[in-house]
C-alpha cells in the first residue's frame, strides 16, 4: 500500500476574514467555503491533512463582547475566548469542508480538535506582554479599564491605546498522539486554531493556561513536527515572499535553501510583525527534520500550485 503524505495547512486570517470586509457569520462562512477549494485540491492529491488557522479577528471581537458585558456578565479570560473562537471557526470550516467532500463523492471524516500548546512559563514574552488585542480605546478610555481588569497597554502611535498580551514560544502540543492517529487514518483534523491554547506545566506536573495568545504559523510547525509532517504549507495574503519588500529593488523568492532563508532572516528580510514569523516557523520545521515548507497566497493554493507563483524553501 503506497505512503501517503502528510502535511499542515496553515490558513492565514485573510481566508475567513479578509481585511474591508464586515466580520460577520454570514461572510466568514462565505469565505470559509472558498478557503475549501484550496484544501479540496491537497485532498484530490491524497494528502493526509492537518489543518490549522488563524482567529485574530475573532478572537478580538469575543474580547470586546467580553468587555462590553463586563458589568452584567461574568467575565471570560482569554484563554476560554481562545478556546470558543477555536471551537467555533473549527465547527465552520469542519462544516464546510464536509460539504465539499460530499459534492466531491469522496468518503474522508473531518474533525475539530480544541488544542492545548505547551509553552515554558518562563519565556521572556510573559514579562513583556507585547502582543496587541481587542479593541481601540483612547488614552483616557483604557487608563480605568486596566486599572479594573489588570491589563498592560500600549499606545500606538498616531491610531490608539490597545491591550498587549503575552506571546510565548509554543514547545509541544499536548493531543499530538491523538491528532497523529486521526491523520493516519486519513481523518483530516482541525487543529491548533488561533495558536492553540496556551498552558504551562506546573511544579506538580499538572497543566495550567494563561491569557495569552501563541502565534498560529510557529505553533502550526510545532504541529506538523509533533505528528510527523512531511510538508507545511502557510497560505497568506501573498503569492511569495520577497527580499527588499516594497523598495525598488524588490525581489520575489521563487526557491531556497534552509541556510539563505536564515542569513536573509538575520539580515531583517522579514519584519517581525508581517512575514517573520511565517519565515521563523518554515525554519521550525525544517530544522527538526521536515522535508519542505510552501509559503503562498490562498488564491495560488485554489487555482492549484503549479499555476501560480510560490516560495518554497528546502533544507
Amino acid at each position: 500500500m503506497a505512503k501517503h503524505k502528510t502535511a499542515i495547512i496553515a490558513l492565514g486570517g485573510n481566508a475567513i476574514s479578509p481585511k474591508g470586509e464586515q466580520d460577520t457569520i454570514a461572510n466568514q462562512f462565505r469565505n470559509t467555503r472558498k478557503s475549501c477549494i484550496a484544501i479540496m485540491n491537497f485532498i484530490q492529491q491524497n494528502y493526509h491533512l492537518a489543518i490549522t488557522h488563524g482567529n485574530g479577528p475573532q478572537v478580538g471581537n469575543a474580547l470586546l463582547r467580553v468587555e462590553m458585558a463586563s458589568d452584567i456578565a461574568p467575565r471570560l479570560p482569554l484563554g476560554i475566548c481562545d478556546a470558543d473562537t477555536e471551537g467555533g471557526m473549527g465547527y465552520m470550516i469542519e462544516q464546510s469542508l464536509q460539504n465539499s467532500l460530499i459534492k466531491a463523492g469522496i468518503d474522508r471524516d473531518v474533525v475539530t480538535l480544541i488544542t492545548q500548546v505547551i509553552v515554558d512559563a518562563k519565556d521572556p514574552s510573559i514579562a513583556n506582554p507585547s502582543k496587541y488585542i481587542g479593541g481601540w480605546y483612547t488614552k483616557e478610555e483604557i487608563i480605568p479599564l486596566a486599572k479594573k481588569f489588570n491589563w498592560h497597554v500600549k499606545e500606538v502611535p498616531g491610531k490608539g491605546w490597545r491591550r498587549v498580551v503575552p506571546s510565548p514560544i509554543p514547545k509541544k502540543i499536548i493531543n499530538r498522539k491523538a491528532i497523529k492517529h486521526l491523520v493516519d487514518l486519513g481523518i483530516i483534523v482541525i487543529a491548533a486554531g488561533g495558536g492553540g491554547i496556551p498552558v504551562y506545566i506546573m511544579e506538580s506536573g499538572l497543566y495550567e493556561g494563561f491569557d495569552a495568545v501563541i502565534d498560529k504559523d510557529r505553533a502550526s510547525a510545532v504541529l506538523a513536527n509533533d505528528i510527523g509532517a512531511q510538508e507545511l504549507f502557510i497560505l497568506t495574503d501573498v503569492d511569495q515572499i520577497a527580499i527588499n519588500f516594497g523598495k525598488n529593488n524588490q525581489e520575489f523568492i521563487d526557491k531556497i535553501h534552509l541556510r539563505d532563508i536564515k542569513n536573509l532572516l538575520k539580515e531583517g528580510h522579514f519584519p517581525p510583525g508581517s512575514m517573520g514569523p511565517k519565515v521563523q516557523a518554515a525554519i521550525n520545521f525544517l530544522e527538526n527534520g521536515g522535508e519542505s515548507v510552501t509559503i503562498t497566497s490562498l488564491q495560488t493554493a485554489q487555482i492549484g500550485l503549479e499555476k501560480g507563483k510560490y516560495t518554497r524553501i528546502i533544507p
